[in-house]
């Protein structure tokens, strides 16, 4: 099997092969070529996967190369001129951009909650935001027994989220080197409640993200949900503090115990011994980890949730890996 790696020197690109060469999802001994490729100013660089370098192609050349699988972490732009392309040749993309999210045909997946929608019928698919990869992780499993009535989500963003520029200001910012900015505010010793851009309606891109993903994948058109985005100088991974409203009434120790045995889910959950979680902790996992998980007294089956994972695997490089790996597990990619 040939896979081809778009968007190879960028951030979310270097944990895909970090994750690829893990061998957790798809045996490295599947992997018989592999194509990295980039933007015209990285063709000619050299990288290494499983111990051995490869250069870095264009895009057209990964094309002509005709890989089974290509994994894009190249922009919404890039998608949406090349992942087509890849299409037409045989490939099956999987892209981490919102280019084709909204697209009605094409699948938005989190392979825990709905990887029945990967069928091969398809040939690009889809790969959510960060954020909403690890909401509807959660909100899935819980909302299948007690009806979710109403979501209100603030999240807490690492500065991967918005790429290496970002984490190198916040470490110019703490080093007092002035360099180039990705925010219109230092993010050290701060937080702005900006994600994105602004929508007419006063929301972010990366609000609207929350909405519109998580009704997708969750098969939930009439999801009420409502967000607040807010990036905190932290490099680990994304919090999000979520308050929900259930149809049904509940008991915490069923919903613990729900949390617990959904797939990809940990739940750390110890207030007497300060276990909750964290970031800092999260980083380098590719699980969901859960706390804080308590009853809000102040509406009708009212329940708070604390949820962190690592933007950069789960959120993003992991979860592409993952729906890579079931399309070998469906015999839709064969090896």
């Amino acid at each position: 099997m040939k896979i081809a790696l778009v968007g190879a020197t960028g951030l979310v690109g270097e944990v895909m092969i970090k994750v690829l060469e893990e061998g957790r999802y798809i045996p490295l001994t599947a992997i018989t070529g592999f194509i990295p490729a980039a933007s015209e100013k990285s063709v000619g660089k050299e990288l290494v996967f499983n111990n051995r370098k490869y250069r870095v192609v264009s895009v057209a050349e990964a094309i002509e190369q005709r890989p089974d699988i290509a994994l894009f972490s190249a922009g919404s732009e890039a998608s949406l001129q090349y992942a087509p392309l890849f299409a037409r040749n045989g490939t099956f993309v999987i892209d981490n951009s919102s280019a084709w999210r909204a697209t009605a045909d094409v699948p938005l997946v989190v392979p825990e909650v709905n990887g029945h929608t990967v069928t091969g019928s398809q040939r690009i698919i889809a790969n959510p935001n960060c954020s909403t990869v690890q909401l509807v992780a959660v909100l899935a499993p819980l909302h299948r027994i007690y009806g979710i009535r109403r979501v209100v989500v603030s999240t807490y963003q690492s500065v991967t989220g918005t790429g290496s520029k970002a984490v190198q200001q916040l470490e110019n910012e703490r080093r007092g080197i002035n360099g180039s900015r990705a925010y219109p505010h230092p993010i050290d010793l701060n937080l702005f409640p900006h994600g994105g851009t602004f929508l007419p309606n006063g929301d972010t891109t990366e609000e609207a993200k929350l909405v519109t993903e998580s009704r997708k994948i969750m098969q939930f058109p009439e999801l009420r949900l409502t967000s607040t985005v807010v990036r905190v100088p932290v490099t680990g991974g994304h919090s999000e503090a979520v308050n929900i409203e259930f149809e049904k009434p509940f008991k915490l120790d069923e919903i613990s115990k729900i949390i617990s045995t959904s797939k990809g889910v940990v739940l750390q959950d110890d207030t007497d011994r300060c276990v909750y979680p964290m970031p800092r902790y999260a980083e380098g996992r590719d699980e969901i980890f859960v706390g804080r998980v308590r009853r809000d007294e102040t509406v009708e089956n009212g329940l708070n949730l604390w949820i962190v994972a690592d933007n950069l695997r789960k959120g993003a490089a992991t979860n592409a890996v993952q729906i890579a790996a079931m399309l070998l597990e469906k015999e839709i990619v064969k090896i």
